[in-house]
């Protein structure tokens, strides 16, 4: 009988964390956690839950709390989380049959971004046997991928694998934690503090550069993001994929100085080109079809920018088939179908979009145009009615009353501004 371990690094989580252990329950034989110096219930929200709780002073980073969390633990295998996580019901009888495997050593598990609408997956080393020589390493980005591979170079008949499914999701990157700037803040502070240490790190300045172009610094973004490419080795696929992502990014958004109409126009079709080129080399790696959906959904709105709505097409129904979970997907997947004139398909779009997301106002909204085009006055109006509300619910009253005196002139609509 395999026995499985949680481990977690907690302070300040009272908020989060009964969700984060109630996702667990029954499937972990044993909680664990390490409290860095809560000042408010984390520690009785986790007893109360079951879990076993040990106690050290932030140590100032993640490598040395983390390795102190794993000393406690005494299962075959360790999941560790973080309070902001959750383990999803669906991947739990695969993780088992994985785990089950004599000669596995990690798992990578999938886990989804909610809030992040660039990249919504990413892979994360969570779930391992319990061995000796295991154990963390990295000051901002802890993982335990060193130790392993380096077990794996003394003794190769460990192997690893990737959990099929998506086995978490994430809240860390929803817009409202994010809006105050500190978690921007802690990651700039760490990543220049990398770099120092490291000049060209491709994982610091994939970090470091993304959130330059992010906050408008294109210029140190895209130097860093080279930079970073190229000391990226060539085994270091994810790494290497996360550059180019946002070199695409940052080529598509970039403006021009030139003066002069012509030449500026010029300047922008030659970065959109390159942007597309850094787009598909992305997409050329050999990474798991969930964690490139960025580069295939951004690529196929470039090229839709540019009329080529054949491939823009595919690669969005690639996207909906990769991730059939994903409304973004599906609603990228109605925009383009819709600018080919094919209204059905554009339909059954954003109605699979809606059924993922109904709170998304966009997909009602553009869901009442094509109904509209197709002649179904009845629904085109619910659409629009739909969208309408969902805009004021959501605190955007001048976007509502805008598509209300908008939608008005097209049908009628029982609605108040």
């Amino acid at each position: 009988m395999i026995r499985l371990s949680l481990s977690m690094i907690v302070r300040n989580e009272a908020e989060r964390l009964e969700a984060c252990l109630a996702s667990v329950r029954g499937f972990v034989d044993e909680l664990v956690l390490l409290d860095t110096g809560s000042s408010d219930a984390t520690v009785a929200i986790a007893q109360r839950c079951g879990a076993v709780v040990h106690q050290m002073d932030w140590p100032g980073d993640f490598e040395p709390a983390r390795n102190e969390a794993l000393k406690h633990v005494s299962g075959d295998w360790v999941l560790v989380l973080d309070a902001d996580e959750q383990l999803l019901e669906e991947a739990k009888q695969p993780l088992r049959q994985l785990m089950a495997q004599p000669e596995l050593l990690l798992i990578n598990l999938l886990r989804f971004e909610r809030g992040a609408l660039q990249s919504p997956y990413s892979n994360v080393s969570r779930l391992f046997r319990r061995h000796p020589d295991i154990h963390w390493s990295g000051k901002y980005h802890t993982m335990v991928d060193d130790s392993v591979a380096a077990l794996i170079a003394r003794e190769p008949h460990w192997r690893i694998a990737d959990c099929p499914l998506p086995a978490l999701v994430h809240d860390g990157y929803r817009p409202e934690l994010l809006a105050d700037g500190a978690k921007a803040a802690r990651l700039r502070a760490a990543m220049e503090a990398e770099l120092a240490l490291k000049p060209g790190d491709p994982y610091a300045c994939a970090k470091l550069g993304s959130l330059e172009v992010s906050e408008g610094n294109r210029r140190r973004g895209i130097e860093l993001l080279r930079l970073g490419l190229a000391h990226c080795p060539p085994d270091a696929q994810p790494e290497r994929y996360e550059l180019l992502l946002h070199l695409a990014i940052a080529m598509g958004t970039a403006t021009g100085t030139a003066t002069g109409m012509e030449m500026g126009m010029a300047m922008g079709q030659e970065r959109q080109q390159e942007s597309i080129a850094f787009y598909r080399q992305a997409l050329a790696l050999p990474l798991p079809a969930r964690l490139t959906l960025a580069a295939r959904l951004n690529l196929a709105q470039a090229l839709l920018e540019q009329g080529e709505t054949e491939e823009a097409a595919a690669l969005a129904r690639g996207a909906c088939q990769a991730a059939p979970e994903l409304a973004l997907a599906w609603f990228q997947l109605g925009v383009i179908e819709r600018q080919r004139g094919q209204l059905a398909a554009a339909i059954a779009a954003y109605r699979q979009s809606l059924q993922l997301d109904p709170n998304a106002a966009a997909s009602h909204q553009n869901l009442a145009v094509c109904l509209l085009l197709a002649g179904d006055i009845p629904g085109c109006r619910k659409g629009f009615s739909s969208a309408i509300r969902l805009l004021q619910q959501q605190g955007r009253a001048s976007e509502a009353a805008a598509l209300l005196q908008q939608a008005g002139s097209l049908v009628k609509l029982e609605l108040t501004p």
